[in-house]
């Protein structure tokens, strides 16, 4: 199955709503970088938790192969968040997903954006496998339906 590009304009995947702990915060007072990244994981399993469906099994599992972070301004405390999740592309085994951390009240107030890919691997043998129906389905219906 070729790779299909979902357009960037479409509406999110998945929005996550997280609250800034006091102990994000690192000796500046605002959120330590390794957090940002904390934030996107919990996205990520929320989305997961709600895709329908079976996306993983003995023989198939995601694991993060790769992550684009760009710091677009410091997360003070306290603040709560919203993370954007959207689906950028749909490959035989991976899924590249983009994401965008806002201030829940500005959106506007772009705190992070950037992208990971997630690729489904056999855990046995640490080769990818094809990427589950569910999550072609909850990541992109139209694009899944290409082929």
């Amino acid at each position: 199955m070729a790779a299909t590009v979902v357009p960037s304009e479409s509406a999110p995947l998945f929005v996550a709503s997280i609250g800034v702990r006091w102990r994000d915060l690192d000796a500046f007072n605002h959120v330590n970088n390794s957090n940002y990244l904390t934030y996107l994981e919990e996205a990520r399993l929320q989305w997961l938790r709600h895709v329908p469906g079976p996306w993983f099994d003995e023989q198939s599992m995601p694991v993060l192969a790769a992550s684009e972070l760009n710091y677009r301004q410091p997360i003070e405390w306290p603040a709560q968040l919203q993370v954007e999740l959207g689906c950028m592309r749909l490959g035989n085994s991976s899924i590249t997903i983009s994401h965008r951390i806002v201030d829940s009240a500005d959106a506007n107030r772009i705190y992070s954006d950037g992208h990971v890919v997630m690729v489904w691997m056999n855990p046995q043998t640490g080769k990818p496998v094809p990427l589950p129906q569910a999550i072609r389905d909850a990541a992109a219906p139209s694009a899944a339906s290409h082929g």
